[in-house]
């Protein structure tokens, strides 16, 4: 089940990828297929082999945001001002009212794309670590930086920006900081064994630009927007959730991030919370893509015909999207095909 595909995103990814996985599943029917090797010369790569999942990070944020609704922890129209650290200011709104935590989870907060001031400190390490200068000192700085020139609400503007200052926020709801609220509301729940923010956890899988071995991605003032690290049957137990939410500690949340919120702009397609949504042939597909400077991901699933695809390189994203392209293919493939 998926050999021709996983054989297809090695070629997507070659020649600088030393290690590639494809895990997929159909109604009750599951696989996980490893090529390569951790780096050059390293151990095998494995179902369990932990890779960088750049922006796919933000499903799990949404999943947060959903979890902490259903347990009436907070509001998902919640002005974002009580849940600021003390002595943060909210950015400057010049028009329209304040932004709400369901803004941040789906890029209609007004935010920039990144926060003022990330991109100067980012130049010194801009091919291999270019957000590891930027942690909770230069978050709230940048907040008190920004004014926004558009009504939260009224538009769709991509935001890792928002979406990294939604995680903060969550976790400074729950008293805490984002990878153990991660570890204590998704991971334990699923019975997630790989998923971490640790830089270095067992497995890592080292990331590549074109041939180059590159340093563990950090991202410490926004991990809510790219952070997060799995492997292979990891994020095949995580799509599977979805496609079965039940009745668990979950399951509401789970229901709740696939409910459509906007369509986007240009498009047919629409937005959940974080996921991407795509009517295709009488069916839903859901998904996301994620890349860091040495790793590229593409998660989606089908509800209608229990179909998931993650599909994991360790190398940066090409210009024209080609692995990423090769995972959606192989999920809208594999969903329209007879079981």
């Amino acid at each position: 089940m998926g050999d021709q595909d996983a054989e297809r995103l090695v070629a997507a990814a070659a020649p600088f990828a030393t290690a590639v996985t494809l895990a997929v599943a159909r109604g009750e029917r599951q696989a996980v297929h490893s090529r390569g090797r951790l780096s050059h010369g390293g151990a095998p790569c494995t179902p369990d082999s932990v890779f960088e999942l750049g922006s796919v990070t933000k499903t799990f944020t949404a999943l947060l945001l959903a979890s902490m609704t259903a347990h009436g922890e907070l509001g998902p129209t919640d002005p974002i001002e009580p849940y600021l650290p003390r002595h943060w200011r909210p950015p400057a709104v010049r028009r329209g009212g304040p932004i709400r935590l369901l803004h941040l989870a789906t890029h209609t907060s007004g935010l920039p794309r990144l926060p003022p001031g990330l991109l100067k400190s980012a130049l010194p390490a801009w091919s291999s670590n270019p957000y590891a200068a930027f942690r909770d000192e230069q978050l709230q700085a940048a907040l008190a930086r920004t004014t926004l020139r558009r009504r939260p609400g009224s538009r769709f503007g991509y935001s890792n920006y928002g979406v990294g200052l939604l995680g903060r926020l969550l976790a400074e709801s729950a008293s805490t900081d984002y990878p153990a609220l991660l570890a204590d509301r998704v991971c334990r729940p699923l019975g997630l064994r790989t998923t971490t923010c640790s830089p270095d956890p067992p497995g890592r899988v080292v990331g590549h630009h074109r041939e180059r071995p590159l340093p563990p991605w950090h991202i410490p003032g926004l991990p809510g927007a790219g952070a997060v690290r799995a492997g292979g049957a990891d994020l095949l137990r995580y799509l599977r959730a979805h496609l079965a939410p039940g009745d668990g500690e979950l399951g509401a949340a789970l229901r709740d991030v696939q409910r459509p919120r906007l369509r986007l702009p240009h498009s047919a397609d629409g937005l959940c919370l974080i996921w991407n949504h795509r009517r295709i042939g009488g069916r839903d597909l859901l998904f996301h893509s994620g890349g860091t400077r040495g790793f590229t991901a593409f998660v989606g699933f089908c509800p209608q015909t229990a179909t998931a695809v993650a599909a994991l390189a360790n190398c940066g994203p090409a210009l024209d999207g080609r692995f990423v392209q090769g995972g959606y293919e192989a999920l809208k493939r594999l969903s329209s095909a007879q079981p």
